[in-house]
């Protein structure tokens, strides 16, 4: 039987101790007091509705089996709070059901942005969060509790589409979602150095070397948001000879196939102009396969062709294909 996902009540505090208390005794080292450090569970329905926000309860045959809740925050974004699954449900449909009823709740009051704290000791829940598109976000913050928590925190824009650069923290977490994408990409036929079909361990080993590059300060990273999916992404390759330092380089302009034509990859482009003309390069280059719709954009924004390579690639199916250069100074 799957669980049922229902407003929360005052009268599931014991069934949320429960499964709150169960989380955290997979971790050594977390003790959980619930009347010393977490009052609130005992009527979290009342406090969180105090708050201006709203919980959630997974039941299932009667038994409380999961739970989460959301309100507003101080700085305008929403959070999410005591996302908690039993170990037999975690990262399944009930978790995802959780989680995306919540987000559905802030954005329809208004939220444009959702944040939320994890323990840097719940690995499985930080992997959950990423899955679903969510990035590190800030620095780390101690609670001075019983359990010696440090936080790490997570946000992700949730409403229409946003585009925001990366820092490496944020580029490591965003190993699954941006694998994802360039899967798809290379899978619908896109011209981007792989060859069909790419799995998702190679997807995964090239953004992992990007998030390298990031931190080295070689590489600008930026991700794009469609209602709290990352659904796109290009780079700036800053790592240009010493007598270029003025130069740089754009790189894997990619959109989920799924959420083309609705002018994310313009606003991609766009943004890396800016962020690479603010990193003092103001000569930038690309290239892209001849005849794809990219080229078309590269052109309506303003990007100069230089030339063409024939038979620069192949295709997928192992036909070569020519590659246009373009340039812009910014």
């Amino acid at each position: 039987m799957t669980a049922a996902i229902r407003p929360g009540r005052d009268d599931d505090a014991a069934g949320f101790i429960r499964v709150v208390s169960g989380c955290w005794a997979e971790y050594p080292g977390c003790v959980i007091d619930i009347e010393g450090e977490a009052p609130e569970l005992f009527a979290l329905a009342s406090y969180t509705a105090g708050r201006g926000g709203q919980v959630w309860a997974a039941e299932q045959d009667g038994t409380v089996q999961g739970l989460v809740c959301t309100y507003p925050r101080a700085d305008g974004a929403w959070e999410i709070g005591k996302m908690y699954v039993a170990s037999g449900l975690r990262g399944g449909v009930v978790a995802q059901t959780l989680l995306r009823t919540a987000e559905d709740f802030a954005r329809a009051h208004g939220a444009a942005r959702m944040k939320l704290w994890s323990d840097t000791r719940f690995d499985r829940a930080h992997r959950f969060y990423e899955k679903h598109s969510y990035v590190r976000s800030g620095p780390i913050r101690p609670i001075a509790d019983k359990s010696n928590t440090i936080e790490f925190a997570y946000a992700k824009p949730l409403s229409g589409i946003a585009v925001e650069r990366l820092d490496a923290a944020a580029a490591a977490a965003a190993e699954v979602p941006l694998a994802r994408i360039l899967a798809a990409c290379v899978n619908d036929g896109a011209a981007v150095s792989f060859i069909a079909p790419l799995a998702m361990d190679r997807a995964r080993a090239f953004w992992k070397s990007v998030a390298g590059g990031v931190a080295r300060g070689e590489r600008i990273l930026l991700a794009a948001w469609l209602d709290g999916a990352m659904v796109g992404t290009v780079q700036v390759d800053l790592a240009m000879p010493q007598n270029q330092p003025h130069r740089g380089d754009v790189a894997k302009m990619l959109v989920h196939p799924e959420a083309r034509r609705r002018g994310i990859a313009r606003l991609l482009v766009a943004r890396a102009e800016a962020e690479a003309a603010a990193a003092g390069r103001h000569v930038l280059v690309l290239d892209t396969r001849e005849g794809d719709s990219a080229e078309a954009l590269y052109r309506a924004a303003g990007w100069n062709e230089v030339g063409r390579i024939p038979d620069y690639a192949l295709n997928s199916d192992g036909t070569p294909h020519a590659t246009v250069y373009f340039f812009k100074r910014v």
